[in-house]
């Protein structure tokens, strides 16, 4: 497995995931009205965008397995907002731990952020289960900066954190 670049090739499998009701029920954005020309301008937007870095997961065979992000990437506070979203047929196979990884990996070493952070829903246990399994670490609500959330937001998720 690997990261790559978006490609236009990836869209239909994109769409998957985005379809998958058991991989969306607990994301906040309205995944399941996206059409396929969505996927496709989201992967066109995705190769000059300088505030987000959006690479695919894919296998050995350069099959598409999901998306993960740094988002709202903010070079003076030196900090970005990780994403990740996987197809149910990836999961379990060790996809997003290896892009998730390597995405903090690109932020941290590669592009010399200090700290990439992200929140999950409570009840999105799986993803929960994922983050505490894997060792990553929860930070208190107090200490969540503004990042584009309300603060009753910031109380509603849980927040991890992984610094330099």
């Amino acid at each position: 497995m690997k990261l790559r670049r978006l490609e236009l090739k990836d869209a239909p499998l994109m769409l998957e995931w985005m379809h998958d009701e058991s991989v969306v029920e607990n994301l906040s954005a309205n995944f399941g009205a996206k059409k396929i020309e969505d996927c496709k301008a989201f992967i066109e937007a995705s190769k000059d965008d300088e505030n987000n870095l959006n690479l695919a997961i894919v296998g050995d065979d350069d099959e598409y397995m999901g998306t993960v992000s740094l988002k709202h990437i903010d070079r003076q506070n030196k900090n970005a907002e990780f994403a990740v979203a996987i197809r149910t047929c990836a999961m379990g196979k060790g996809y997003s731990k290896y892009g998730m990884a390597e995405i903090i990996r690109i932020g941290l070493e590669d592009m010399d952020l200090d700290e990439v952070y992200w929140c999950v829903s409570p009840a999105n246990k799986r993803a929960v289960r994922f983050y505490d399994k894997n060792g990553y670490g929860r930070v208190p609500h107090e200490q969540i900066k503004s990042v584009g959330y309300t603060p009753e937001q910031v109380k509603e998720f849980i927040w991890y954190s992984v610094k330099k």
